[in-house]
């Protein structure tokens, strides 16, 4: 199993898997690069990190059906308006 290349090699709408904690598990999330970007973005804005940012929007959530990855490219889609 090769390693993903470093984020700045990703190709534009490549999926990136990146691993968080989240309520004492470990979960991966993929999300294209630019989704990432724009959520990297929001969290530097907000003075914390990205793990910090996906933290709460985890826990914000209402609708159960709603994945994390789809829950994150909502908000990115909606911080970029």
């Amino acid at each position: 199993m090769s390693a993903a290349p470093p984020r700045a090699l990703q190709p534009s709408g490549h999926l990136l898997k990146r691993s968080f904690r989240l309520a004492g598990h470990r979960t991966s999330i993929a999300l294209e690069t630019e989704f990432w970007r724009a959520l990297e973005e929001v969290a530097e804005r907000r003075g914390e990190s990205l793990a910090a940012l996906v933290t709460t929007l985890d826990a914000e959530r209402t609708d159960p059906a709603q994945s994390l990855a789809s829950a994150l490219r909502v908000f990115a889609l909606a911080e970029r308006r």
